[in-house]
């Protein structure tokens, strides 16, 4: 409450004196509520007749407003670290109390398409509990050879699929698939190790399937995938059962859910759900509030 007594008399002086960048400067300092501000700003045009505030000076707070709504959220960095003497199969690179796995190359991208996938991971069953909508975009993160990529294209064909991956070569077999498919709704995008080079606000959803715990900069890409969804919009995120002894995957290749569930509270990601469908995956779903 004090807050507000305080802004209302700043807005009013700076209008009366036309220091609008005052206002906009103590706004983002208190994070304060857009809706309420902006509801400030139009009740002082009515209470205030003899400030004279003028309809651009009005807009101008308005659309500066709005701005900075959409500007990119940062998160608490919970930091990293590099113990090469500790390394088992990772790269001796810790974070939150896990070892980061080495990455699966192009030249292994054979495996990716090898026929027993389709049991062993159910691909179709997994785009089907996404529960796509019309016109949705969605971010395939480490999208490799595009085994999942073409089943989400074909499920919104009057949206987009942003095939997101750091090597050259897993896009290019993208591209020479969509031309023998004749597919035009699925677009390449080469991300970097800490950043997958999405732009803000741009997508509906993002899914990984068995690569986050390959990102050598996890909070970067969470960071950068968080950036990108829409409010409302959802992660699902795919990895081999940590908790499961008897899943035939080397332990730094799988994750546990309470540690998927930490990293992701990182970010004030709300777990939604998690679907133990599959024979040796958990399929987490994870929220970004409105």
């Amino acid at each position: 409450m004090i807050e507000k007594l305080i802004l209302y008399e700043l807005v009013v002086f700076s209008i009366r004196e036309n220091y609008q960048r005052i206002v906009l400067s103590f706004y983002c300092s208190l994070q304060y509520d857009q809706n309420s501000f902006i509801v400030m700003i139009l009740e002082l045009s009515h209470t205030e007749p003899m400030m004279k505030i003028n309809f651009s000076l009005i807009c101008l707070l308005l659309v500066n407003c709005i701005l900075l709504s959409k500007s990119a959220f940062a998160a608490e960095h919970p930091g990293y670290i590099e113990a090469p003497e500790r390394r088992t199969t990772g790269i001796g690179k810790f974070y939150m109390g896990r070892e980061i796995s080495f990455v699966m190359g192009h030249r292994a991208a054979g495996w990716l398409n090898r026929p027993e996938r389709i049991r062993e991971e159910m691909p179709d069953d997994v785009v089907e509990n996404m529960r796509l909508k019309p016109g949705h975009v969605v971010a395939d993160i480490g999208a490799g050879s595009g085994y999942f990529s073409f089943r989400i294209a074909s499920k919104i064909p009057d949206g987009k699929v942003l095939a997101v991956d750091i090597q050259p070569e897993m896009l290019q077999l993208i591209e020479n698939q969509k031309n023998e498919r004749n597919v035009s709704n699925i677009e390449s995008v080469l991300g970097e190790v800490s950043d997958p080079n999405l732009e803000l606000d741009s997508i509906d959803a993002a899914i990984m399937v068995d690569a986050y715990h390959e990102f050598s900069h996890p909070f970067e890409m969470i960071n950068g995938i968080y950036n990108a969804l829409r409010p409302g919009g959802r992660i699902f995120l795919l990895e081999y059962r940590g908790e499961d002894a008897s899943v035939p995957i080397r332990p730094l290749h799988k994750m546990t859910q309470d540690q998927v569930r930490k990293e992701m509270d990182v970010f004030g990601l709300v777990w939604t759900e998690t679907l133990d469908f599959l024979p040796w995956q958990h399929m987490m779903v994870f929220t970004k509030p409105f």
